[in-house]
């Protein structure tokens, strides 16, 4: 039985490939940050008017580390009470359960197509 050997793959297609890897896991990354769909709090619950550490929650562990990092009550407020919104649309998550359901049925079907390829190189194929 001969033992396989996948095709050959010059140099600049490697590096074609690396590049299109990085842009794409870049874009995915960044993409939603930059939509507004991710990354950043949106609400701040219940303001404080005059913040002190102890209206904020904070311990004075807390707030040495705070103080350390340059904040003080006033400008760490929003970084401290500001909460993520969890909230989502019934054709946001439709969407996304389609895009998942076909990236599937398209791996899936490239799978069988390369299967099917390394079984006829191997074995011959008997058609």
């Amino acid at each position: 039985m001969a033992h396989y050997e996948p095709p050959k793959q010059g140099k600049a297609s490697q590096l074609f490939d690396v590049i299109v890897l990085v842009i794409l896991t870049v874009g995915a990354l960044f993409v939603p940050l930059w939509l507004g769909m991710a990354g950043a709090a949106k609400i701040v619950a219940e303001p404080v008017d005059s913040p002190t550490w102890e209206s904020l929650g904070q311990t004075a562990a807390q707030a040495a580390q705070y103080e350390a990092l340059g904040y003080d009550p006033a400008s760490a407020h929003d970084l401290i009470l500001a909460r993520f919104d969890y909230s989502f649309s019934a054709g946001a998550l439709i969407a996304m359960i389609v895009v998942i359901v076909l990236y599937y049925v398209l791996m899936l079907k490239f799978s069988e197509v390369e299967y099917r390829e390394v079984i006829a190189e191997k074995f011959g194929d008997r058609r």
